[in-house]
């Protein structure tokens, strides 16, 4: 296949489908976004391939399509699992796109999509194994080795967020219950609503991620107690994937991605979790923060060096 002039893009989201031509060299050539159908998955598969089209008429040319997505395709039967967007579920979208595109489709998890772009030229350019994380209405995560995706055997590589929390603590057991059927996985912890339900259970009252941190600012004891659980439990479960996977740079993002002080107190509490003398992975915000997951999807075509 002769190297196209541009890569094409798409956000698969819950409320929104982003989609975002790339150049060569990661300059956005053209973005367009529309709303994510509501439960229909043949009007979802219209708007993505509107989508395309649209882009290809306003650059006049035909790119590769990478599609990032909720959920994984199963190497078990070619269908989607695992995706919260639940009108995905049990479809083949990557050939049923591919047929109405007349082309390859690549598609990858939507956490996957996220590492991968700030692995190629975001936060965590040039490192060799990158960890991306998500930590806002769930937990997930992805992993790029020098700059291409780490899927798997059974397509389920980084998925963190339904493991265990390491190290459990005696009040923290059994842990609560989790969608996924059992208890105490770190999602219940570390996700946004994670946060929530334990300032709620030490004080009784709830408030969303934002108000704690506020209340944490202004000294107010119960709100900074719960933020420091929160950054114990944090480091426990990034000293565990690198206890594992030893990667170069772990990048943050979701919406509880944006607590600042993460960035400083992660990385001092997970040293004492590490079975290592000393800890060189780098935690780091996000460069291109909402358009990773359409930037990654882009790159699922990677640039082929000569």
């Amino acid at each position: 296949m002769r190297h196209p002039a541009f890569r094409i893009g798409i956000d698969l989201g819950g409320t929104k489908i982003e989609a975002i031509a790339l150049s060569a060299s990661g300059s956005i050539l053209a973005r367009r976004r529309v709303a994510t159908p509501k439960g229909n998955y043949e009007l979802t598969v219209r708007a993505i391939v509107d989508l395309v089209s649209a882009l290809e008429k306003e650059l006049g040319a035909s790119g590769t399509v990478g599609i990032g997505t909720p959920g994984a395709i199963s190497p078990a039967t070619g269908l989607i699992k695992n995706a919260n967007s639940t009108a995905l579920i049990g479809h083949a979208l990557d050939k049923d796109l591919s047929s109405a595109l007349g082309r390859e489709v690549r598609l990858s998890n939507d956490a996957n999509c996220f590492a991968l772009s700030e692995a190629v030229d975001g936060a965590a350019a040039g490192a060799e194994i990158v960890f991306g994380v998500i930590i806002g209405t769930g937990t997930g995560g992805g992993i790029a080795i020098r700059g291409r995706i780490l899927t798997g055997v059974n397509a389920i590589a980084g998925e963190w967020g339904h493991n265990p929390i390491p190290w459990p603590r005696q009040e923290e057991l059994p842990g609560p219950q989790c969608y996924c059927g059992r208890q105490g996985c770190l999602e219940t912890f570390l996700s946004g609503p994670g946060l929530s339900r334990d300032f709620r259970d030490a004080t009784g009252e709830h408030l969303d991620p934002p108000e704690i941190v506020r209340l944490a600012k202004a000294s107010n004891q119960e709100a900074e107690a719960c933020l420091s659980r929160y950054e114990d439990r944090l480091a426990r479960g990034l000293a565990h994937v690198i206890n594992i996977l030893d990667p170069d740079v772990i990048v943050l993002g979701g919406g509880m991605s944006n607590i600042q002080r993460l960035y400083q107190r992660i990385p001092r509490l997970w040293n004492q979790y590490v079975f290592s003398d000393r800890v060189d992975t780098k935690l780091v915000r996000p460069i291109h923060g909402d358009s990773s997951g359409a930037r990654g999807a882009a790159w699922l075509w990677p640039v082929e060096r000569s």
